[in-house]
Order: C-alpha cells, then sequence, then structure tokens
C-alpha cells in the first residue's frame, strides 16, 4: 500500500521543465551577446560563442577541438574538418573571418599550442570544457541579453546558423551537408521546419 501511494505521488522526471528542441537565436541576438562580449573584453567567451556557430558542432566535439584542428601554423584556417564523435563521421565547416581574428586572439592571450585544447578548463581535472560547463556558459550568454535561459540550450548554438542559411535559402541538402547528418529526415527533423513553415503559410493566408 505505501509503494502504491509513492508512486502515485511521484513527480515526473521533466515537471517544470522545457523538453525538446532549444530555440536558435534570432540576428539581433547573436549581435547581442557578441557586442557584450566585446564590451567586457572577455576573449575567451568571444572565440567560443562565434566559433560555436560557425562550426555548427555538438557540444561533445566542440569541446574537445585542439589548436591544430583548426590552424595551419599560427593562423586560424578557413575551413576545417573533424571527424564527429556521435557519428564517426567527417564534417566540414567554414571560419569566418571575425571568428578567426576573435580565436587568434584567444589563442595568442592564453599561449596556446598546436596540441593544446582551443578552450582548456579550469578545472584541474579536466583538460578541456566539459559539456557541462559549456551549457552553463550558453545559459549566461542568453541571460546576458534579458532571453529566458531555460529555452536555449548548447544546441541553440548547433541550430543557430543553419536556421538562418534555411530561412534564405529553402536547401535542405545543404543544411544537411553542414550538420553532417546522414538523412535528410533527420535534418528535417531537427529543424522543425515542417511545423515552422507550416505556421508561416497559415499566417500568410487569409480566409
Amino acid at each position: 500500500m505505501e509503494m502504491s501511494i509513492a508512486t502515485q505521488h511521484k513527480e515526473p522526471w521533466n515537471k517544470g521543465k522545457l523538453t525538446g528542441q532549444k530555440a536558435p537565436l534570432k540576428l539581433k541576438d547573436i549581435w547581442a551577446i557578441r557586442v557584450r562580449l566585446q564590451l567586457n573584453n572577455n576573449k575567451r567567451d568571444l572565440a567560443l560563442f562565434n566559433l560555436a556557430i560557425d562550426s555548427k558542432l555538438r557540444a561533445c566535439d566542440l569541446v574537445k577541438l585542439k589548436v591544430r584542428d583548426i590552424c595551419t601554423g599560427d593562423h586560424v584556417s578557413s575551413r576545417a574538418t573533424i571527424l564527429q564523435q556521435k557519428t564517426h563521421r567527417p564534417v566540414q565547416f567554414e571560419i569566418t573571418e571575425p571568428t578567426r581574428a576573435a580565436v587568434e586572439q584567444w589563442m595568442r592571450f592564453d599561449t596556446l599550442r598546436s596540441e593544446d585544447y582551443l578552450f582548456p578548463s579550469r578545472i584541474i581535472e579536466s583538460p578541456h570544457l566539459s559539456t557541462r560547463q559549456y551549457a552553463r556558459i550558453v545559459h549566461s550568454w542568453v541571460g546576458s541579453i534579458g532571453l529566458e535561459s531555460a529555452n536555449y540550450g548548447t544546441h541553440t548554438m548547433r541550430r543557430t546558423k543553419v536556421s538562418l542559411i534555411y530561412r534564405r535559402t529553402k536547401n535542405l541538402r545543404a543544411i544537411q551537408l553542414l550538420l553532417g547528418h546522414t538523412k535528410l529526415e533527420s535534418t528535417v527533423r531537427y529543424l522543425g521546419i515542417e511545423v515552422d513553415d507550416a505556421l508561416e503559410m497559415a499566417e500568410q493566408t487569409e480566409v
């Protein structure tokens, strides 16, 4: 009897939590965070923020990047290729000029060498940022510009640029390649575009 009562009163694991996809950042949000990081002279976070958006990498791949993965000599390359931890498939990404400048500035500031992790952890036991640390940083970014942090997460960073590209081009195949998805259906589900597009069409249709 006691067990049945306890079972009845057991709260679901996701009570009070938002589940499902995290929202991508809008263009105005990107610039608001970027400007705030620049004003605070936060070299590491500016490099991390810019590279997260450009690379579209999962958190587990982003935090494990080494200097050698994106650099040729002392300079950041305009493109890089890494092997994804989840799929064991290579994915290529672009690194824009502002991101290259931010990363190079961070590398010089922290005197990083070729074999070093790009974003070392400040915790002695960990050689690089953990995904948990990265998640907390993302929440601090969105919170700093007045957004509700519960609506955003590390996948926000992965989804942001591809969402903007899709809105401009409607090119699903390009998005699939950029995300390193093996199936187009995965890209459709990841972006949630069927629902978004349906709502847009409904909003534009008067009856």
